[in-house]
C-alpha cells in the first residue's frame, strides 16, 4: 500500500523579483494562468497513474506569489485534487501571499475554496528596509492583510528577515516586541543569506558578523512570546506548519510545478523528484536518511530515530557532545540550545 503524500505546488510568478530572492521565480505581473494551470493538473493526474488515489494531508502553494492567482486558476488546481486523490478532512492547505496582492474579497474567496492557511511574506516592519529588500508593500500593507486573517479565525503566519546591513540584537529585539504586540501564533524568522546571482550578490554589502549573527538569533528566542520549534520558526502549541513538520520528518511528498522538489515512496523505495517532470530518479535508503537527519535536526524535537537513521547516525560523537546533542524520551536526537547554534558542523559529525 502506497503512504499517504503531502503535496507542494510551486507557484513561479512574482510581480517584481526581491533582492535577496534565489528561488525559482520570475517577475511577470500578468502570467499565462490558463497554461499553469493545465501543466499543474497534468501533472496531478500523472501521479494519480503512478500512486493511485493517495491519502493528502496537507498542500502547500509556494512561490513565487501564489496569491497572485487568480481564484478560478486556484479552483481548478484545488477541483483537480480533489478528483484525483483523497484530501483529509482536516488536510492543512497553505497558500503563500505577498500584501497587495490579495484583498477582502479574494481572501473570502480562497478560503472559500479550501485554504485554511496563510502565510504573509512582511520580511519587515520598517517602511525603510522593505524598500532596502525590494519589497512592494509597505508596512500597512502587511498588517491590514495580517489583521484581515485574524478576523476570519483562520491559521497566520508571517515571515521577517534580520541580519540585514545596520542590524543588531537591539533592532531585532525591537521587532521581536512588534511581532509580540501583533498576536501572531506563528511567524518564521529569516536570517539574510546573501546569495550569487541576485542584486545583493552583486553589492559589496557590510553584512553582520557570524557571531553578530548568532547573537541575534539568541535575541529572538529571548525576546519572542512565540517558542521556537524549528531553526526559524515559531508558534504556540498547536500552531506549527503541519505541511513543514511533516517534510522535516521524511514524510513522502509530490513537488508541482517548475521548481518544485519532491520525495516520493513507492513499495519501501524512495524516489528523488521534481516538478515539470524534470526529475525521477532511485535514491537509497542511506541518502534519505541523511535528508532526514540534515531537516530532522533542524526542528528543536530532533529526528527520529529508526531502522533507517540508526544506521548513519555516528552514536559515539552523540555520546561524547552531551552538551550539543540529547536523546529525547520519544526516541528522538535533538539539539540543545548550543547545537543548535552549530548545528551544521553538528549534522557533519553526527553522520558517518
Amino acid at each position: 500500500m502506497i503512504p499517504a503524500h503531502n503535496i507542494y505546488i510551486h507557484v513561479p510568478f512574482c510581480m517584481s523579483k526581491c533582492n535577496y530572492c534565489a528561488f525559482f521565480s520570475r517577475a511577470c505581473p500578468t502570467p499565462d494562468w490558463d497554461t499553469y494551470a493545465n501543466e499543474i493538473i497534468s501533472e496531478i493526474k500523472q501521479w494519480e497513474k503512478i500512486l493511485g488515489k493517495i491519502n493528502v494531508p496537507t498542500v502547500f502553494f509556494g512561490g513565487g506569489t501564489p496569491s497572485l492567482m487568480p481564484v478560478n486558476i486556484f479552483d481548478k488546481i484545488m477541483s483537480q485534487l480533489h478528483s484525483c486523490f483523497t484530501i483529509q478532512n482536516k488536510c492543512e492547505i497553505t497558500l503563500e501571499s505577498n500584501p497587495g496582492t490579495i484583498n477582502e474579497n479574494k481572501l473570502d474567496d480562497f478560503l472559500r475554496i479550501g485554504v485554511n492557511r496563510i502565510s504573509v511574506g512582511v520580511q519587515s516592519l520598517r517602511n525603510e528596509v522593505l524598500q532596502f529588500l525590494g519589497r512592494q508593500h509597505s508596512v500597512n500593507d502587511a498588517i491590514k492583510l495580517i489583521d484581515a486573517c485574524m478576523q476570519r479565525g483562520i491559521s497566520v503566519s508571517a515571515d521577517f528577515i534580520y541580519g540585514i546591513p545596520g542590524d543588531t540584537t537591539n533592532t531585532v529585539a525591537v521587532l521581536c516586541k512588534q511581532i509580540n504586540s501583533m498576536g501572531l501564533r506563528h511567524c518564521s524568522m529569516y536570517e539574510l543569506t546573501i546569495e550569487p546571482n541576485t542584486p545583493f550578490g552583486k553589492m559589496n554589502l557590510d553584512m553582520p558578523t557570524n557571531d553578530e549573527m548568532a547573537d541575534m538569533y539568541t535575541t529572538i528566542g529571548q525576546t519572542l512570546n512565540l517558542p521556537r520549534y524549528e531553526v526559524s520558526n515559531y508558534a504556540v502549541h498547536g500552531a506549527e506548519c503541519r505541511h513543514n513538520q511533516n517534510i522535516w520528518d521524511g514524510a513522502p511528498y509530490i513537488g508541482l510545478g517548475r521548481g518544485a522538489a519532491g520525495r516520493i515512496l513507492i513499495d519501501d523505495q524512495w524516489y528523488e523528484q521534481m516538478g515539470n517532470n524534470e526529475l525521477f530518479k532511485k535514491i537509497d535508503n542511506n541518502t534519505r536518511a541523511t535528508e532526514r537527519i540534515i531537516t530532522g535536526l533542524r526542528q528543536v524535537r530532533g529526528v527520529q530515530i529508526d531502522d533507517m537513521t540508526r544506521r548513519v547516525i555516528n552514536t559515539d560523537f552523540v555520546k561524547q557532545n552531551p552538551e550539543l546533542l540529547r536523546i529525547t524520551s520519544d526516541n528522538r536526537i535533538a539539539a540543545t540550545e548550543r547545537g543548535m547554534l552549530v548545528l551544521d558542523d553538528l549534522i557533519m559529525n553526527l553522520i558517518r
